[in-house]
Order: structure tokens, then sequence, then C-alpha cells
């Protein structure tokens, strides 16, 4: 852990809970965290619990996340749902690029820039997701992958919109598998990522970035990812559905 960075902590729910299901996790977690102040902590509901979840947040230490944004600010475009409209819902961060999106959705790397730059555009800030299959790992490509997935991400971001984007590095291979990349691995990969940065911006840009850690993060292994001094916190997905279990991590990682 890098003290001149702050960490971030973000729950994705994904396509979990209604409404009122949204409204009860985010009453327990107020109460739990409530005295939380060395970590910027995110949760990210699906849409339909945005208003719910932000009438709640308002007053609180928890900050609001939406799970994904268009490209376009607005038009003919069913289905979409665009940064202008996120931030009537006090919305602060928009993942990007999940690699479930990127697998089911099919989007490349070339939209994931142009989203970010919406993003921008609407003042909130992007949390960017990069990261190698199992198939990608085992053919020595890790490095070769994210670099690419950096690039092609981060096309068209100034320094100072990149100073206000979080990456998360999540291997795909440790999402919702149960296993996790060991400490060892997240800070390699995590250092590797800041080299890159460095390329494309400058040092001292790579030096103030955030970059999470996600993949099948637990109240278990919280603590040792956590103190690897490029891991600047996590995008925590099944674990961050129970007051218990995403409270646990976020006071592990203290």
């Amino acid at each position: 852990m890098n003290k001149d960075r702050k960490l971030i902590i973000a729950g994705n729910w994904k396509m979990h809970k209604t409404a009122a299901e949204a409204l009860d996790l985010i009453v327990g977690l107020k109460r739990e965290l409530a005295a939380i102040k060395e970590v910027d902590l995110v949760v990210c509901p699906p849409f339909t619990a945005l208003g719910a979840v932000s009438a709640e947040v308002l007053d609180s230490n928890l900050r609001l996340g939406a799970q994904n944004v268009s490209e376009h600010n607005g038009g003919a475009y069913t289905g979409e749902i665009s940064a202008l409209m996120l931030k009537e819902f006090s919305v602060r961060y928009v993942i990007l690029g999940h690699s479930e999106r990127r697998q089911y959705q099919g989007e490349s790397n070339e939209l994931v820039s142009r989203k970010a730059l919406a993003t921008h555009a609407a003042a909130l800030k992007p949390i960017v997701c990069i990261g190698e299959t199992l198939d990608e790992r085992q053919a020595n490509r890790t490095e070769t992958v994210l670099e690419t997935q950096l690039k092609g991400s981060l096309a068209g971001l100034t320094k100072d919109q990149m100073e206000e984007t979080v990456l998360a590095y999540e291997p795909v291979w440790a999402i919702g598998t149960g296993q996790t990349a060991t400490a060892e691995q997240a800070q390699s990969a995590h250092a590797f990522i800041r080299k890159v940065l460095v390329s494309l911006f400058d040092e001292s840009i790579a030096k103030r970035v955030r970059i999470q850690y996600g993949g099948s993060v637990k109240p278990s292994n919280a603590r040792e990812l956590m103190s690897q001094s490029d891991v600047d916190g996590a995008l925590v997905g099944g674990a961050s559905l129970e007051v218990r279990s995403f409270t646990d991590i976020v006071k592990h990682s203290i």
C-alpha cells in the first residue's frame, strides 16, 4: 500500500439486488462503515436500484458508482444510458470494460476509450478494467495483453483525465472462480501496469493513478493483497453483496 494514494474499494453488485434489496444492503453498509475515513468507498448497484441507493448515500461516506455507460450523450440508442443521466442520481464513478462486458457484449478497447472520454466529459470518474484470461497467462502473454488493453482503453485521455481515472486489474481467470492471484502475482501485474502508464503519460501521473485488484477478493485475502506497494484498493464482486463480508474486506484493508 502506498500512503500517497488513498485506497479505493468498490463493490460491483452486477445483476443482483432489486431496489428493495439494494436498500437493505446500503442501510447496513452505511451503519457498519460510517467511521471509515481512510478509504474511498464506492457501491455500484444495477441501474434500477440507483435511485433508491442514491437517496441513502448522499449524507454518508459512501459514493455511488454505475456498472456501465453509453459513449453517446443521448439519441436513438435504445436500452442505453448516458453519463448525464447517471449524474442525476449523483453517480461519481462508472465501471468500464469489465471482462464480463468484454466477453458477453463484445466490448473492445476502442469502445472502452470512447466511454471513458464520455465519462470524463460529464465530470465522472471511470474505473477501467483490464485483465488476462487463463490461456493468456499460461502462454506467458499477460504483459502483452495488459499493455494492449491499456493503450487501447486509455487512448485519447489527457494527463488530467488519466489522473482522475481508476484502473482495475482483474485477471479473468480469478473472477467468480474462487481462484485469486497471489499477492505476488497481483503486485507484479500492478507494477507492470504502472510502468506502462509511465510510457503512455509520465512518471508523476503513473505514481498518482490508483490501481485496484479484482478477482475473488475476500476478507481472508484482503489484507495481504492491499499490503502490496502498487495495489491501491479492490473491485469486489460477490463479497460486496453482503454487509458483513464487504465490511470485513474494508476493515482488513486498513
